[in-house]
């Protein structure tokens, strides 16, 4: 049984929610643990990451987190450094789910993040799954 950390950006509650039940459900669905944190917002998951590997408690991770698109250059920065954050962890060989959803508008991130319809979360937490499989085959 592998463990698990969540770390979500909760700036939209009710979006979140639904990210972190569909990851959950698919960490437990596979038989393994999980634990949620909650950091200020997108940019700040690799750090919390970073910082949660350098123990080694964690097999792997789950990013959740929804950036809505607005009217400035604000959210070009805020999904392409936190996928850059995510994906520079992954190569270094962490496995990592990628949740953060970078949306136009609520009715998509709603679209995206219900488990009964999308479920990103739920997606992301294979895709960490995946990458652990992997990672346990490559090192033996």
């Amino acid at each position: 049984m592998a463990k698990f950390l969540i770390i979500e950006a909760r700036f939209y509650d009710h979006l979140n929610d639904m990210l972190v039940a569909g990851a959950r459900a698919a960490l437990k669905s596979a038989g393994h643990k999980a634990e949620v944190i909650t950091v200020p917002g997108a940019l700040e998951i690799p750090g919390a990451i970073a910082l949660a590997d350098q123990r080694g408690d964690y097999d792997g991770y789950v990013a959740i987190g929804v950036v809505i698109r607005g009217e400035t250059y604000h959210f070009e920065i805020v999904a392409g450094e936190s996928a850059r954050g995510i994906m520079a962890l992954t190569m270094d060989g962490i496995a990592i789910g990628n949740g953060i959803l970078t949306v136009e508008n609520e009715a998509q991130a709603i679209a995206r993040a219900d488990p009964q319809q999308k479920d990103k979360g739920g997606e992301a937490a294979k895709a960490a799954l995946a990458l652990l499989a992997l990672k346990e085959r490559f090192n033996g």
